[in-house]
């Protein structure tokens, strides 16, 4: 067998669909394959293309466009494409172009079409990672049911312990309780599964019949096993539960079982869905049942993560549940401190007020109050809930503000004639100080109370700041000082002092350049949006920028946010407290040169605030 044909097979055996084909199958498709290169730029299929191969990528990544000319996906080493055309028998919905240099293995369709129709595991994988990629199209839909596409993989409980049919229903009870594990299967002689044991079994036909300790398992045993297979729906699985009333469903791949799944399991992972947390969140009747959920509002992130949601469903979703911890804990504090003296509005600030929080975040949140407001005969009862508040959030998860940007400083309680005071005034006279507070408090958005005296305080905002170029150009200033961690030759610059020194701060140096860019144009135009992605629509339509210039920006802050999420969420897998620092070494190829690209936007971007806005005049 010649070196390349082994390096080929080895190539397909690494990679799924091929991973778990037999050798036979194997070699047919090593043997069919035919290898192109495309460089860079190049068109690997073209909008209407009738295929007759399937395209495997050997090295290289290609992006996959829509028929609109919209981004549809990347993929890299061990993608593939093309599926949906030889499936169909159609031309190509989605045309394909090399990012970098390729090679690209071309399996014929017939080889294709053979190995989808005799192999289940091959065709199971091709559809379900074509599913995969249709959440794309689907992810405008906000908070979608999860249970209906999540896999049973990720409920798996990898601790499959059997025990022969000839063991003593004793020996059964003791290996349960040994592993503190409720059900155990049976084997046969030839060690397969011929029957499952639970601890309802033990009880309902041992113990309540009065059995000795020595009847052999197998008398006990329930010998229909309903089971699922590895890459089946959670929904699935939880269909079979009910249809035959069984608690325990082992999970096979290839007839062995690899784990099992219990309905407790499917509970608790519907508990982490974002409406389920949400719901509890306002269930909750003392502080400490809210904190309680800050384990499933970690478990949520990750899941949400894990299923492929974008940054800006995650980011939503997160705020949703701050905001949801904000109301119940001022709900709970009336209840305790009695009615509220005067009307008010409890205000979000920063991420939250973006709907862009992630895992790790702080509080940045105020009072605003009706002008009938009184320190002298109002000032202690909003002191004690802001207190509450602020407090009862850093028990739950949001660290205090290190600048003590919350409702628990008298300075952040206040009417709305003060507030547009403070607001005026950060606008006209545009100092360090003046325009730290500016950068935050200009994404505001209402949380509880009167919403009315935040939408006065945003008007007064978009009109003094859109004709302000002074202030404009100083906000400009301010959003070039973070550059993004790219030096001369484009290798990352990393932290070089403090205990994260040779990683890459992706919030400091990626995405809050991005946001503050995003809000100064936002500003400019009077956008009404506070979300950055919703900004960048309103720049769109207003052409405030050159062709393509925000539709970069929206691809730079999604790379750049999702990259950041996904080492928070592996963070918490690991049972490591997250954080907004990578190490570049932990990034995959494909992750390290999109970065770059990203970073390089943000660095261009920050060239044309720049020209646009000439904050040298801000001086």
């Amino acid at each position: 067998m010649s070196a390349e044909k082994i390096d080929l097979l080895n190539f397909l055996q690494a990679h799924p669909p091929f991973d778990q084909l037999p050798q036979q199958a194997l070699e047919q498709a090593a043997s069919n394959m035919d290898v192109a290169y495309y460089k860079a730029g190049s068109q690997i299929v073209e909008l209407g293309q009738l295929l007759d191969t399937w395209h495997v990528i050997r090295s290289g990544s290609v992006e996959v466009y829509r028929r609109s000319g919209e981004l549809y996906n990347r993929l890299s080493e061990g993608g593939y494409f093309g599926e949906v055309s030889l499936l169909q028998n159609r031309p190509s919905r989605f045309p394909v172009i090399a990012l970098e240099d390729c090679l690209i293995y071309l399996l014929p369709k017939a080889v294709f079409s053979e190995l989808f129709d005799s192999y289940e595991y091959f065709s199971d994988v091709v559809e379900v990672e074509d599913r995969s990629r249709l959440r794309h199209s689907v992810s405008q839909r906000e908070d979608a049911n999860q249970l209906m596409t999540a896999s049973v993989k990720v409920l798996l409980t990898p601790n499959v312990l059997s025990i022969t049919e000839t063991a003593t229903a004793h020996q059964a009870a003791i290996k349960m309780s040994e592993n503190g594990i409720s059900c155990l299967l049976i084997t046969d002689l030839q060690s397969q599964i011929c029957g499952i044991v639970t601890n309802t079994d033990l009880r309902d036909r041992l113990l309540t019949p009065g059995l000795a300790l020595d009847t052999p398992v197998n008398q006990i045993m329930s010998p229909r096993v309903f089971s699922v297979e590895h890459n089946q729906q959670v929904f699935e699985a939880m269909l079979l539960m009910l249809r035959h009333n069984v608690h325990h469903l082992p999970v096979l791949k290839q007839g062995s079982a690899i784990g099992i799944i219990t309905l407790p399991d499917i509970i608790r992972y519907e508990t982490q869905n974002s409406l389920f947390v949400v719901s509890s969140i306002f269930k909750a009747q003392t502080l400490d049942e809210l904190v309680s959920l800050k384990a499933d509002v970690r478990a949520c992130f990750v899941r949400m993560v894990r299923e492929d949601a974008n940054s800006r469903m995650i980011g939503g979703a997160m705020a949703v549940i701050g905001r949801s911890f904000k109301q119940r804990l001022l709900e709970l504090g009336e209840a305790q401190l009695g009615p509220a003296p005067v009307e008010y509005c409890f205000v979000a600030m920063g991420s939250m007020a973006r709907e862009e929080q992630l895992i790790v975040t702080d509080q940045d949140n105020a009072f605003i109050f009706d002008d009938n407001y009184q320190p002298s005969l109002h000032g202690e009862y909003f002191a004690q809930l802001g207190k509450f508040v602020c407090d009862g959030l850093a028990a739950c998860g949001y660290s205090y503000c290190t600048g003590e940007i919350m409702a628990s400083n008298p300075k952040w309680r206040q009417p709305l004639k003060v507030w547009q005071q403070y607001f005026s005034q950060w606008i006209d006279q545009p100092t360090p100080e003046f325009l730290l507070n500016a950068a935050i408090f200009f994404d505001l958005q209402p949380v509880y109370g009167k919403s009315g005296l935040v939408k006065q305080l945003n008007q007064l905002i978009r009109y003094k700041a859109k004709a302000n170029s002074r202030f404009l150009a100083c906000m400009a200033r301010n959003a070039i000082l973070r550059t993004p961690p790219l030096g001369f030759f484009r290798e990352f610059v990393m932290e070089k002092d403090g205990k994260q020194s040779n990683s890459i701060n992706i919030k400091r140096r990626g995405t809050a350049p991005l946001v503050d860019m995003i809000r100064v144009h936002a500003l400019a135009i009077g956008s009404k949006a506070h979300n950055s992605f919703e900004r960048l629509d309103d720049i769109i339509e207003s052409k405030l920028l050159p062709n393509g210039r925000a539709e970069d920006l929206r691809d730079a802050l999604e790379l750049i946010s999702i990259v950041r999420i996904k080492y928070q969420a592996q963070d918490l897998e690991l049972e490591n407290e997250p954080d907004n620092n990578i190490e570049p070494e932990a990034l995959s190829a494909f992750e390290r040169k999109n970065l770059k690209d990203a970073f390089q936007i943000v660095s261009d971007a920050q060239k044309f605030l720049r020209f646009k806005y000439q904050p040298g005049r801000a001086s």
